[in-house]
C-alpha cells in the first residue's frame, strides 16, 4: 500500500507563506507524475502545480510566479512553496502520486489533504 503524509498548512496572513510537504511511503515505489491540488470552500478541486520525473514544473495561471513545486526523488516527497499568499489561496490542499509499485500499473494515489487558511 502506498500513503501520502502530508504536512506544513496552517493558518497565515495575505502576504505571508508556507511550505507544504508531501512523502510517499511504501517499498519498491516508482513515481512518475506528482501534484499539489486544491478545493476551496464551494468549488471544485483544480489542479494547482505538477511536476514529472525529471520534467518541468507546470502551474495554474493565478500561482504562477508565486508558488513554487519541488521533488527530492530519493526521499519520494514533493514540496510546494507557497508565497505572497492571499486569501483567495485558501482551501484544503492535496497530494497526488500517479506510481506504481514493482511491476504493476500504474495508479492515483492522494493524501488526507491539509487546510491552508489566508486571514488577517
Amino acid at each position: 500500500q502506498v500513503q501520502l503524509v502530508e504536512s506544513g498548512g496552517g493558518l497565515v496572513q495575505p502576504g505571508g507563506s508556507l511550505r507544504l510537504s508531501c512523502a510517499a511511503s511504501a517499498s519498491f515505489l516508482t513515481i512518475n507524475n506528482m501534484a499539489w491540488y486544491r478545493q476551496a470552500p464551494g468549488k471544485q478541486r483544480e489542479l494547482v502545480a505538477q511536476i514529472a520525473s525529471g520534467g518541468s514544473p507546470s502551474y495554474v495561471d493565478s500561482v504562477k510566479g508565486r508558488f513554487t513545486i519541488s521533488r527530492d526523488n530519493a526521499k519520494n516527497t514533493v514540496y510546494l512553496q507557497m508565497n505572497s499568499l492571499n486569501p483567495e489561496d485558501t482551501g484544503v490542499y492535496y497530494c497526488y502520486v500517479y506510481a506504481r509499485l514493482l511491476l504493476g500499473p500504474n495508479r492515483d494515489y492522494w493524501g488526507q489533504g491539509t487546510q491552508v487558511t489566508v486571514s488577517s
